[in-house]
């Protein structure tokens, strides 16, 4: 039998928020009671399992049980890796608060923006606070929030904020909140890192694992075209021409590329953006409003793009350049073929990118056929294979490029 928003014990108010969902995923089915009943949990789930919801809607339940005071405490601090993220989750917050009889007072924090708004919006205090990790020690610094009466802590795609360099931070604000918490962490993936922050933190969580849903692999056709490195540009204007692309996702490996790319593209008359961390907030909203609504054709962009957007009816992703992990991969290709569309994944290999493409498939279990386009047949020689390292060939980024590349500098 299948399980009810109902059944999970909410409120009639967030009933109501909830009316257009037939029913609740997964993570929403094991998560809700647990974080309702004020547990600790640690969850595993891909992007796009409705997580957000499942931490959302019983924080919300909790808090319409939690006393009124002026100003208003910060009942719960949900930390997040990126600016996207962090709008996404407002958002849900908001629409999941629709219906409550009292109005709940929701602040963003995140860095690459004046502050100076962040810290009008906080006057008077917040009931929940969304943020980036620097971004909240820099209004923490101002006198600006105080985290000392935080009921509930959340940590939303933890993997990315660690890979993102705020292992620092991150321990800098566990260091301010009340030691009597609830902490719910999430997490697509669970390295090292990951497990050793959840056992810092988190006290007798309970641990949720939801499977990557079936569902959407299918629905993906993933190609592997072999070019010379020169020549995928021109081989991405033929396909765009010839294939009939109306939207495309490009990801690219570089800021630097990002914008070549895009150049090239409308010198030869095909509408197309960059997307990366040097645009500036406003920028990047208006790239990502043009490309969602048709206005451009191809939206070439860094692996900032690869977790969190949701673009409805977004046909093929290609990857110019590689990714430097599987489950880089993995979320890159996982823009389209979703909510039952189908799509297509094309992944352009050079010379230099054969070894590393195979390493990706090895850790799938993926076998995905070679293909040559007439007229883009590479005569290139194949670069040997170098030893397994755990990640695609290239300088390893910085903590400083990482930053960079997720507009967090």
């Amino acid at each position: 039998m299948a399980m009810s928003f109902s059944s999970l014990g909410l409120s009639a108010p967030l009933l109501r928020a909830v009316e257009p969902y037939a029913a609740p995923t997964p993570v929403q089915t094991a998560a809700i009671p647990v974080v309702r009943r004020g547990g600790d949990v640690l969850v595993t789930a891909e992007t796009g399992s409705g997580k957000t919801t499942a931490y959302v809607l019983p924080l919300l339940e909790r808090w319409l049980s939690s006393s009124r005071q002026t100003p208003r405490p910060v009942f719960a601090l949900i930390l997040v890796p990126t600016r996207e993220l962090a709008a996404q989750v407002r958002e849900v917050v908001q629409q999941c608060s629709a219906h409550l009889p009292d109005r709940i007072k929701v602040v963003s924090a995140v860095g690459g923006v004046s502050i100076n708004p962040q810290m009008m919006a906080l006057r008077g205090g917040a009931d929940i606070v969304v943020a980036t990790p620097g971004r909240l020690l820099d209004l923490v610094e101002k006198n600006a929030v105080k985290l000392s009466s935080v009921k509930t802590l959340v940590l939303d795609e933890a993997d990315r904020m660690l890979d993102a360099g705020f292992a620092e931070e991150l321990e800098c604000i566990l260091t301010l909140l009340p030691k009597q918490r609830q902490n719910l962490l999430f997490s697509a993936t669970f390295p090292a890192a990951v497990e050793s922050l959840a056992a810092k933190i988190l006290h007798e969580p309970t641990r949720i694992e939801v499977e990557a849903v079936a569902r959407e692999t299918p629905t993906i056709t993933q190609r592997a075209i072999r070019v010379d490195k020169a020549k995928r540009t021109p081989l991405l204007r033929h396909l765009i021409t010839t294939e009939g692309w109306k939207r495309v996702l490009v990801f690219v490996a570089t800021q630097y590329t990002a914008d070549h790319v895009a150049d090239k593209l409308r010198r030869n008359g095909i509408g197309a953006l960059a997307f990366h961390g040097d645009l500036s907030q406003g920028a990047r909203n208006d790239v990502l409003l043009d490309f969602k609504n048709s206005l451009i054709q191809v939206l070439v962009a860094t692996d900032l793009a690869a977790r969190g957007l949701d673009i409805v009816k977004l046909p093929v992703v290609l990857n110019y350049d590689l990714p430097r992990s599987a489950d880089d991969y993995i979320h890159r290709i996982g823009r389209t073929g979703r909510a039952g569309k189908s799509g297509t994944a094309i992944s352009f290999i050079t010379a230099e990118s054969v070894a590393h493409f195979a390493l990706i498939e090895k850790r799938l279990s993926l076998n995905v056929p070679r293909e040559e386009i007439a007229g883009f047949e590479p005569v290139e020689a194949v670069v040997a294979a170098a030893p397994a390292t755990g990640g695609i060939k290239g300088r390893r980024k910085s903590k400083k490029d990482k930053l960079r590349e997720r507009g967090l500098r």
